[in-house]
Parts: C-alpha cells; sequence; structure tokens
C-alpha cells in the first residue's frame, strides 16, 4: 500500500551568533527596553553580520533537521525555501540544494512572508499526498536584518534573523490533521518590503525603471487588529477540520511577531498560558523562520514529545494567514 500521508519526522534551527539586545538599541533609537518589553515582549534579536547569508543559516537547519529524522540529503525528493529575504531574487533553495550536496532534489523559493512556514507545510503535504514524492525539506529562513530602517523604531525593535527546518516523509497514517489558508491582498499596504522605481531613459522613447526595495514599513495598529481577529477564527476552521477540538491541543505554535499577539489568541481561543510556546523575548520576529525555530527549540528541550497535537498559525505581510493542525513525529 502506497504512503499517501505525512509526517515530520525532524526539526532544526540556526541563528546567527551576534545579538542586540533592548538596552543597546536605545544607542541607535529613542526607545527604552520598558517600552519595547511591554509592548512586544521582546528583549533581544540575533542579526546576521554583513558576510552571512540566508543561504548558510538555511543550511545549517537543514543539516539538524535531516539528521534528526534519520535520512541523508541524497534522500531527499524536494526542498521548498519559504522566504522573503533571498541572498538572490532569482531565488535561493537551488544554492541550499548545493550546500547540502541534495543531488535528487528539485528545489524552489516561496514568498508568503510571516505565513511562509505554514504554507510551505500545506505545498509540501500536496506533493506527498499525491505520491510524487517521498521526502521533502521545508525551510523558514529570513534576514530581514538587511531590509530594516534602523532609524524606525516602530519597526527596528521588531524584527531578527534566524531559519528553522523540518523534513516531512510520506507516511501511511497522515498526521496533517487539517489547516485553512487565507490571503487578502486589498490590505496590502499594511506590511509592505516594496520595490521603488526611477524613470531611467534609454532612448528618447524608451524608459525603464531602476531602483532598490526600500526598507519595511509598517502600520502597527493594523496589523495588530488583523492578527487578532482572523489568526484565532482560521484556527478554528483548520481544528474544525480536523475533527478537534480546542482543548485536544497540547501546544499552541504561533508566529513569533508580539507577545501581546499571542496573548491575545491564546486568550479568545481559552488555551491555557502553559501551552503556548514563545521564544520571541531571544529572538524577536524571524519572519518565515519563527515557527520551525520556536518547534526545534521546545522539541529539543523535550517539552513537544511524539505524538503531541500541535496548532499552528503564521501571519504576515501580503495579508497573508493560515493554521496547520499536525501530531509531532510518527
Amino acid at each position: 500500500m502506497q504512503n499517501l500521508g505525512i509526517a515530520i519526522t525532524g526539526s532544526g534551527s540556526a541563528v546567527p551568533a551576534t545579538f542586540l539586545d533592548n538596552h543597546t538599541l536605545t544607542e541607535l533609537v529613542e526607545t527604552s527596553d520598558e517600552w519595547i518589553t511591554t509592548r512586544t515582549g521582546i528583549r533581544q534579536r540575533r542579526l546576521a553580520k554583513a558576510s552571512e547569508t540566508v543561504t548558510e543559516l538555511a543550511s545549517a537547519a537543514s543539516r539538524q533537521a535531516i539528521a534528526m529524522a534519520g535520512i541523508s540529503p541524497q534522500d531527499l525528493d524536494l526542498i521548498l525555501l519559504a522566504t522573503s529575504s533571498p541572498d538572490d531574487l532569482f531565488g535561493s533553495a537551488c544554492q541550499i540544494q548545493a550546500q547540502l550536496g541534495a543531488t535528487k532534489a528539485v528545489a524552489f523559493d516561496i514568498t508568503a512572508a510571516c505565513s511562509g512556514f505554514v504554507f510551505g507545510l500545506v505545498t509540501a503535504a500536496q506533493y506527498i499526498r499525491t505520491g510524487v514524492y517521498q521526502n521533502v525539506l521545508l525551510v523558514g529562513a529570513d534576514v530581514l536584518s538587511r531590509w530594516v530602517d534602523w532609524q524606525d523604531r516602530g519597526t527596528c525593535v521588531l524584527f531578527g534573523d534566524g531559519a528553522g527546518a523540518v523534513v516531512i516523509q510520506a507516511n501511511q497514517k497522515d498526521y496533517l490533521l487539517g489547516f485553512e489558508l487565507r490571503s487578502d491582498g486589498t490590505q496590502n499596504n499594511c506590511l509592505n518590503l516594496a520595490y521603488a522605481a526611477e524613470p531611467t531613459q534609454l532612448t528618447q522613447e524608451v524608459n525603464v525603471g531602476k531602483g532598490n526595495f526600500q526598507p519595511i514599513t509598517m502600520n502597527g495598529k493594523e496589523v495588530y487588529r488583523f492578527a487578532v481577529q482572523k489568526v484565532p477564527e482560521v484556527l478554528d476552521k483548520a481544528l474544525f477540520r480536523a475533527n478537534l477540538s480546542v482543548d485536544q491541543i497540547d501546544w499552541l505554535l504561533l508566529h513569533q511577531a508580539n507577545q501581546r499577539i499571542l496573548d491575545a489568541v491564546a486568550q479568545r481561543l481559552n488555551i491555557p498560558e502553559h501551552k503556548v510556546i514563545s521564544n520571541l523575548a531571544n529572538y524577536g520576529n524571524t519572519s518565515a523562520a519563527s515557527i520551525p525555530l520556536a518547534l526545534d527549540e521546545a522539541v529539543r528541550q523535550g517539552k513537544i514529545k511524539t505524538g503531541d497535537i500541535i496548532a499552528a498559525s503564521g501571519f504576515g505581510a501580503g495579508l497573508t494567514w493560515g493554521a496547520a493542525i499536525f501530531q509531532w513525529g510518527r
């Protein structure tokens, strides 16, 4: 019988060694440790050096996940990289493939900002459920420090760099129990890392746009309102599809954007604090990396055990949001 279910069998993570705490941030912008902590829950963030790349962080996280799953890079059929900050606009997944020596794997990037990991998990599952691929590596990695305006205290206090990875394998029993994905492009202007073009005259009749991406801009109030309203809703829908009730969840694993969002979502769903996974105090918002980074940490600390039911939700730019209910291990 063909294995058309999925199991998540390994996890890994990697962060840069350099960290910037709130106290040091006060030297860059007018803010305070107390202001940042009470509003976000973030105490420090890891930042990649100019010489460090998304590909390196992603490859380091991937090696750990592959080792935990007990397979080799040559066993991989597919590599999905969820990122909004690739080293190369043509994509960075193929560089990961080369660094790992995963010669059989097809590799490509997915861009869905802070929802990227959840969107990637669902994408990986479709390839496995249709019998096309057996072993998929899903990586969430971002180095958003490249794109932060370090004079804008509304955004520079939030973001950090990192990578997290999981190995997803074909399995007789399906451990992706339910999911729901959503997008709303009408609210796109709430959170952007936008390209700005300068007209460049080639000939008298022809001009093209040349330029660069501008630093991250965010309407914090709107994003907060969106997350607190939409995330409980999408988790409810995914739980309904999984035929589970909220009290059957072992862990709530949200995109690590802001502790106030985590608290508000848990409160709205009546999920007790001890079931909420949070590590944003140490890493800040690492975008597509945040869910797999927090997952890997909890697995390696022995908090998340085989068979535990995890309700995960990512939300962010696009606007995009989604939830996936899965059991850890197999």
